[in-house]
């Protein structure tokens, strides 16, 4: 090789590695580990198995959830969430940096193996109902590196695991995994907590979606109509649009949980509670990695490629502190 060819050599192959981090930046694996494998086994579930997802932002907490053989579905593993971004609430514009709430359907046009942050799905945001509703936003995501403007972030090795679930359940018939993302756990408790909320109408809707999840363990039929999530409800015609009113139903609606009555007598005699957010929320375990390492070692722990936490003294304090 010539001097001249060799240094062209050495010079692409620097720009190369600035360009694309090295080799940690190659598109990372998403095969299901031996490993990760053998804890799937363990744990009674199969490869193949459908999957379903909920999110919690208060608990900062992801679930995977794994159908067995009787058509319910049983809890495989909760992950710690690593980063959120905004506060409790549904994402309404982009550049809120609002983290959605409601119900989703992930389809494998959804994933993305080359994502910049590691690996990654879309939720989907804006589905029907916010469409309708004139929401904005988009590439809405869960995916690794522990930094949000909008997204579910988790740690590279979080993704690694997540993402091979997934991508295995629908190589196997699945057509398409729910989300189920919520403000927290809809437990009377949680809903009392957060009485006078300007939010809990929605939150009312949701925690009907919640309680049908909690007593069946079937995957809910969503529909949207009359600007609401309606679940299980076989309507004698598709609705016209999320914001018409539902038609008629088709007999008696299997399991419909309606939590809203007695989500309301719960809120008129609880007091209100306020809580003093900066941006966003992250689990208590990362929160003190986080405090012990230092931003730059912690990105360092929770991505490969060393991608930033997003605003690390926000991620520090607690968003779900009173304020006084």
């Amino acid at each position: 090789m010539s001097r001249l060819s060799l240094g062209a050599f050495v010079s692409a192959t620097v720009l190369l590695a600035g360009c694309s981090g090295g080799l940690d930046a190659l598109a990372p694996s998403t095969d299901i580990t031996p490993k990760l494998a053998r804890e799937i086994k363990s744990k009674g579930f199969n490869q193949q198995d459908a999957v379903l997802v909920r999110i919690f932002k208060e608990e900062s907490e992801l679930e995977v959830w794994k159908k067995k053989a009787s058509g319910q579905y049983a809890l495989f593993k909760t992950y710690p969430i690593c980063r959120w971004s905004g506060k409790l609430g549904p994402k309404k514009k982009i550049g809120d940096r609002q983290a959605p709430e409601g119900f989703y359907q992930v389809d494998m046009g959804l994933l993305n193996p080359k994502s910049q942050y590691y690996l990654s799905f879309n939720l989907g945001y804006p589905n029907r109902l916010e469409s309708a509703l004139g929401y904005t936003g988009e590439a809405l995501m869960v995916h690794g590196a522990c930094s949000s403007s909008g997204c579910y972030a988790m740690t590279d090795a979080q993704m690694a695991e997540l993402y091979p679930i997934v991508l295995k359940a629908m190589q196997s018939g699945q057509r398409s995994f729910q989300v189920h993302a919520y403000p927290f756990r809809m437990t009377s408790a949680n809903m009392a907590e957060h009485a006078g909320d300007p939010n809990m109408a929605f939150w009312q809707n949701l925690k009907q979606g919640y309680d049908n999840f909690q007593s069946t363990k079937r995957e809910p039929k969503v529909s949207v109509c009359n600007g609401k999530y309606q679940f299980n409800k076989n309507f004698v015609e598709d609705p016209e649009s999320p914001l018409s009113a539902c038609p008629a139903v088709v007999g008696q609606s299997d399991m419909v949980a309606d939590a809203a009555p007695a989500t309301r007598e719960i809120v008129m005699e609880s007091r209100i509670t306020e809580h003093s957010y900066v941006d966003g929320g992250m689990h208590p375990q990362f929160r003190e990695q986080l405090k012990r390492y230092g931003a730059k070692s912690f990105s360092a722990k929770t991505s490969t490629r060393k991608y930033p936490v997003s605003r690390p003294e926000a991620a520090l304090s607690d968003p779900f502190t009173p304020a006084k």
